[in-house]
């Protein structure tokens, strides 16, 4: 196992999402990278000749990538085609108003499949949540009947519309 300069260590955060690839963990987090204005790749691993023989990557590829999103550390792993990511976890993006929704779905989206409900899949397979603030304050109003009109506009869309939740 060789590292970079840069330590492959993460933060001071408790528990770090650990995200598994195939073998394109690099360009994944090039990619998020490209796509959150605040990134920063913080470390990677390296695999050797004989980390390479043992797991099946080739030597000098990626092993590991530790990087930060947002002030949220992550870590990639090159380990195989064993693990495939799943809609069981996902990954909430908080956005203020409709240009970052917009940003952060059209980016995401890229190569990747729109869901419901502001969920879309990226070309790696990661599932993302693109969520205004505006979305959880309208389904918790008061007023019963907003909310429920606010809900029933959500479950029409692909990427969540402001505009048109609130005018439900």
């Amino acid at each position: 196992m060789e590292t970079n300069n840069k330590s492959a260590v993460p933060g001071n955060q408790k528990i770090t999402p650990f995200l598994w690839f195939n073998d394109n963990a690099e360009e994944a987090v090039n990619f998020y990278a490209s796509v959150f204005k605040e990134a920063k790749i913080n470390g990677t691993t390296r695999y050797n000749a004989e980390s390479a023989k043992a797991s099946g990557q080739k030597e000098g590829s990626a092993m590991t990538i530790a990087f930060n999103l947002n002030g949220q550390d992550f870590t990639a792993i090159n380990g195989g085609p064993v693990f495939k990511f799943t809609e069981a976890v996902s990954f909430v993006v908080h956005c203020q108003n409709q240009e970052e929704v917009d940003h952060y779905w059209n980016k995401l989206t890229e190569g990747g499949q729109e869901s419901n409900c502001g969920w879309l899949k990226d070309k790696f397979g990661l599932s993302w949540q693109i969520v205004p603030q505006q979305l959880m304050q309208l389904l918790q109003d008061k007023e019963p009947g907003k909310a429920k009109r606010a809900m029933h506009a959500m479950l029409q869309m692909k990427k969540i519309d402001i505009k048109k939740l609130e005018e439900a």
